[in-house]
């Protein structure tokens, strides 16, 4: 796995984030790539050269804080903000801005240096992740190596949410190459050539954790097995994440929708129409598992979905199926349609865990 890249900004003058600053950097030295930046100039060629993970803002009443965290999101890059008391209400302005408001939502997590800021943070109401880590600067309640160790966990926990979003594209080709491993429970099922484009050296960590936070590292984990591939041996189950407000870890369509009794058709239907109300890629695994019964009547089920009116959106799922799970032309009882609707359920499977 790669070092972390940390990027700090604190707009001067502010002699005590400055020191802040200072220990937070000297203290993660030999764990992460870490950087910081005092002005935007600074802070602009840092952020081209560095390409960092995360961005660290410090601070937040000084319009460069708002403006470093602008460019940020403008490359896709995450934030943590701590504003060091400045969102208290005795150092509030006025009225806040949208700008700072803005700010305080796009950031995966917000720093509080103890219960009373956690508190007014909480109270605020625009960022509902909130983590709380005494500042060794003016507190002896923790050594200055607790308060880095402590900072460092939140980076990882920002790393380690919305996994998708940050893996390669070999990455997700590996990962429906080992899907449908585990679903067919058969190697050679998995074309040469979609094994010769799997990257040799993946990132296990955040293929391993997507599986567990999609319910499907039963899958995963069978079809690495399936295929033989040597994989680090992670406890995901352990792995700290941030995940959006309204996020339910994901059920089995069985659960959802009852048991099989004995109607294909009706069972297949049911499982799409249940789709098509929250896709999400556990159903869709199962959706391909079913498929490859041999009870499966294509003809029936093509005039049941076009009774039920299903026809249009089955065939992007068959879409879906073939580039998420590798599901093969032979088992679709429609042919796949690539249109808008297909690329709205794949946005809506890639944002599940969106913050």
């Amino acid at each position: 796995m790669a070092q972390m890249k940390i990027l700090h900004f604190y707009p001067q003058p502010d002699d005590m984030i400055t020191r802040h600053v200072t220990m937070l950097t000297e203290g993660m030295r030999h764990s992460a790539e870490v950087q910081k930046a005092s002005s935007l100039n600074d802070f602009k060629a840092q952020l081209e050269a560095m390409r960092p993970d995360i961005v660290h803002c410090h601070g937040f009443w000084q319009y460069a804080t708002h403006k470093a965290a602008a460019m940020a999101r403008k490359r896709g890059i995450r934030l943590v903000l701590s504003p060091h008391g400045q969102l208290e209400p005795w150092m509030s302005k006025e009225q806040s801005s949208f700008l700072q408001r803005r700010t305080t939502e796009y950031a995966y997590a917000l720093i509080a240096f103890g219960k009373m800021e956690h508190h007014y943070l909480r109270q605020l109401g625009w960022n509902p992740r909130i983590e709380t880590i005494h500042n060794a600067v003016i507190t002896n309640s923790l050594t200055p190596q607790m308060m880095c160790s402590q900072t460092f966990a939140v980076y990882q926990k920002v790393l380690d949410s919305n996994v998708l979003e940050q893996m390669a594209d070999d990455d997700k080709h590996l990962l429906a190459v080992i899907l449908k491993a585990g679903i067919t429970g058969d190697a050679r099922w998995i074309p040469e050539a979609s094994l010769a484009k799997a990257d040799a050296h993946p990132d296990w960590r955040r293929i391993l954790i997507y599986a567990e936070h999609q319910n499907i590292r039963n899958y995963v984990d069978y079809g690495i097995h399936t295929l033989g591939l040597q994989c680090d041996t992670i406890d995901t189950t352990k792995i700290a994440a941030y995940f959006p407000e309204k996020y339910q870890r994901p059920s089995s369509l069985k659960e959802i929708i009852g048991d099989f009794k004995g109607d294909e058709t009706d069972y297949l239907t049911r499982m799409i129409r249940q789709i098509q109300k929250a896709p999400l890629l556990l159903h869709l695994i199962e959706l391909h598992r079913e498929l490859r019964r041999n009870s499966v009547d294509d003809d029936s089920l093509t005039e049941a979905l076009e009774e039920k009116h299903l026809t249009t959106y089955a065939a992007r799922l068959m879409q879906i199926l073939a580039e998420q799970t590798l599901l093969d032309e032979g088992y679709m009882p429609l042919d796949p349609i690539d249109d808008r609707g297909t690329r709205q359920i794949r946005n809506l499977i890639a944002n599940q865990l969106k913050i």
